[in-house]
């Protein structure tokens, strides 16, 4: 389990640093096509990066948990919440996607 942390860790890691960069304004970050039609790139940017700070959370989650132990249970838990993390994380990125681009793409 180990090597799942780390490999977790060092996916959080740049994911949390992108996130706070669009969350502070840059929003150059994201692929032109997804900002089309939005207006307030300042709210945009900060509630895009949030979510995209939910999605980092749940990979330093899941790489923490899997630190407990090598049985099953731990294992289990770890890729729970990373799955949880992940779908609420892509859910509020689509809602964000519709509040301020008028649609996904």
């Amino acid at each position: 389990m180990v090597l799942y942390s780390i490999i977790m860790f060092l996916a959080a890691v740049p994911m949390i640093k992108i996130s706070i960069s669009i969350y502070q304004g840059k929003t150059d970050l994201i692929h032109d096509y997804h900002q089309t039609k939005v207006a307030d790139k300042a709210a945009y940017g900060k509630s895009f990066g949030k979510a995209m700070l939910v999605v980092s959370t749940a990979l330093l989650l899941s790489g923490i948990i899997s630190l407990f132990g090598d049985s099953e249970a731990i294992a289990m838990i770890a890729v729970a919440v990373l799955f949880i993390g992940l779908f609420i994380g892509i859910a509020w990125i689509i809602a964000v996607q519709m509040k301020y681009n008028k649609g996904i793409f």
